[in-house]
């Protein structure tokens, strides 16, 4: 179960890196070359990890065969042997959100429609002109370590979830510690989140540690700018807005699932409950409009 979060999050991870490349590319118009160096200083930093390590790489590797940049002559269609599938199943059966691995698995389906793509190619997108600045490059840093925070949170939620669920006592401290010896997505900020733990072991979600809350403060100006930007030019940044919008619901004092829940009272009888008393509760819409206890 661990290790199919674990890959859970490296679906996450990939896709997110994914999205910023592409904005750096398509936003910005950097060249692979230059975005390898992007990369490498990003290394150096606190998105230092093995899947940024290795990112520049490739980034950097040119096509023996043909002169061009490597990313340019593979075929833009992930494949995946089925473990963010499985996280995403497994989530939703434990009631647990983890829409960043979930936009990042639907992602790679979509990569995979040759024949839908195919079809939408010539749909109409933005008129272009949108510009960014010289600055781009480091806001999108800063919207891809959000992003990064909430992808990792969601899937130590889930494990805390399905921890409780099944009664085995794992230790989400330790998991970090295990993580950062070799698995993919060891990074850096793993060493945080085991210290995140130690210090509140019944910490509800890694956004409400006073270290990360700051960071992820500081950085959604950015990241909010960066989103904004993609969808302005038409970048498709699933990854990136889906974190995002987890953060707004997190964060949000009251959510829509207040209609929600009344549609669903109205069309299906399914109850309601109130703010102001405890209990379950039924409008009978057909009727008079009253309100009954259930």
């Amino acid at each position: 179960f661990v290790k199919m979060v674990h890959n859970g999050i490296e679906y996450a991870d990939m896709q997110l890196i994914a999205e910023a490349y592409d904005l750096l590319r398509n936003a910005a118009g950097y060249q692979p070359q230059q975005i390898a160096e992007i990369f490498r200083t990003w290394n150096e930093g606190r998105l230092d990890s093995y899947l940024i390590q290795i990112t520049a790489e490739v980034l950097a590797h040119t096509d023996a065969e043909t002169g061009k940049p490597f990313v340019d002559i593979v075929l833009d269609q992930a494949e995946q042997k089925g473990t963010g599938r499985w996280t995403v199943q497994d989530a939703l059966d434990l009631g647990v959100p983890v829409n960043g691995i979930a936009e990042a698995v639907f992602a790679r389906s979509l990569s995979g429609h040759a024949d839908l793509r195919g079809a939408a190619r010539q749909l109409a997108g933005p008129t272009p002109g949108t510009q960014v600045s010289d600055q781009f490059p480091d806001l999108v840093e800063q919207a891809l370590y959000a992003s990064k925070l909430v992808s990792y949170a969601q899937g130590w939620n889930m494990i805390a979830a399905g921890s409780a669920e099944y009664n085995w006592g794992i230790d989400l401290a330790a998991m970090a510690t295990i993580w950062r010896g070799g698995c993919i997505i060891r990074a850096k900020f793993l060493d945080r989140i085991r210290t995140a733990y130690e210090t509140s072991p019944t910490l509800t979600t890694l956004l409400a540690d006073p270290d990360f809350a700051k960071e992820i403060g500081d950085a959604q100006d950015a990241w909010r700018e960066v989103v904004a930007t993609a969808v302005r030019i038409g970048v498709p940044v699933p990854g990136f807005s889906a974190a995002l919008a987890y953060y707004d619901a997190l964060r949000a004092r009251r959510l829509p699932a207040a209609l929600i829940q009344g549609l669903r009272d109205y069309f299906g009888a399914h109850t309601y409950h109130r703010t102001d008393r405890e209990g379950a509760f039924h409008t009978l819409w057909a009727e008079d409009g009253s309100e009954v206890s259930r």
